[in-house]
């Protein structure tokens, strides 16, 4: 894939290009994964996601591989261990809302996974966008509204509708590569062949 043909956010850093060639749009039904997606695009809140690509490593070390379980029983002396390393998002705010959404991620999955439960609000399909530009591909939409607004009455943070919509993206919810991209049309068909997770 040449570098002219990609979604022009991505690039150039290797490390960036890797993921919007590999991981960007394929849609994803793993609870632990929709877990980290969720809680790392609420560290990125303004912030790049390069930012975050470039600490994700170190993330998944310090937060056990967001394992809800023990996530969500972190403390104050985490806590504040967390808030001294470099290698993350240092922002108190966002720490503790990784740690309150892990809780939540448990308690909703006493009822259903989370997979189904987000995965419900696209009916288990991935949406198929045609965008020719990157400016005409919204921020955020009634869906990622309505998601939002139900991951709040769950009890998760750091969920507001720009960062689910960012995140109904990254995990294939809705297929946003631009059609000119190659990537387009391998997202439309690994979506065509995804097994639902809907309830």
């Amino acid at each position: 894939m040449s570098t002219g043909q990609r979604c022009e956010w991505a690039g150039p850093q290797p490390i960036y290009i890797a993921y919007h060639d590999e991981e960007w749009g394929v849609p994803r039904a793993d609870d632990r994964l929709l877990l980290e997606k969720l809680i790392l695009e609420g560290f990125q809140a303004g912030l790049s996601w390069i930012t975050i690509l470039n600490k994700r490593a170190r993330f998944r070390e310090v937060f056990d591989n967001f394992d809800a379980e023990k996530l969500a029983r972190y403390d104050q002396k985490k806590i504040e261990e967390l808030l001294q390393d470099a290698g993350i998002i240092r922002h108190r705010g966002k720490i503790e809302a990784a740690i309150s959404n892990a809780q939540a991620c448990l308690d909703l999955q006493e009822r259903i996974s989370l997979s189904a439960f987000l995965w419900n609000f696209v009916d288990g399909t991935p949406v198929q966008n045609r965008f020719d530009t990157l400016k005409d591909i919204p921020t955020q939409t009634p869906t990622s509204q309505a998601m939002a607004k139900a991951l709040k009455a769950e009890g998760f943070r750091f969920c507001g509708p720009t960062t689910v919509y960012a995140f109904m993206q990254s995990v294939g919810m809705v297929n946003d590569h631009v059609i000119s991209c190659p990537r387009h049309e391998v997202c439309a068909g690994l979506g065509s062949s995804f097994s639902s997770p809907v309830t």
